[in-house]
């Protein structure tokens, strides 16, 4: 946990496969002025490229899976989480708290 009440947390997401490779890093970016328009900071990406998925998500076999290392307040995982459902890019997220 860091002195300013902000805590570590890992957000995984897949975003639709029908995003073009060219228009990929603007949707990183959308991901991330989302994080930090939430109070957050983002600390590193890793972008995993696009992967088979486990099964169909709305119609789509494949997704691009991307890893954020962020710092977020807890009490604003909610309001996040409430933006990236809504997001048309996102087929599934997952914030987990980092470090156990």
């Amino acid at each position: 946990m860091v002195a300013n009440g902000l805590r570590d947390y890992e957000l995984v997401v897949i975003l639709r496969p029908d995003i073009a490779e060219d228009a990929v890093p603007a949707s990183l970016e959308r991901l991330q002025e989302s994080v930090t328009g939430h109070g957050g900071e983002v600390v590193d990406v890793n972008h995993w490229g696009r992967r088979r998925l486990a099964y169909p998500i709305r119609s789509h076999l494949d997704g691009n899976y991307v890893l954020h290392q962020v710092r977020l307040d807890p009490s604003r995982i909610g309001e996040l989480e409430s933006a990236l459902r809504i997001s048309e890019e996102v087929l599934r997220h997952l914030v987990v708290k980092a470090g156990g």
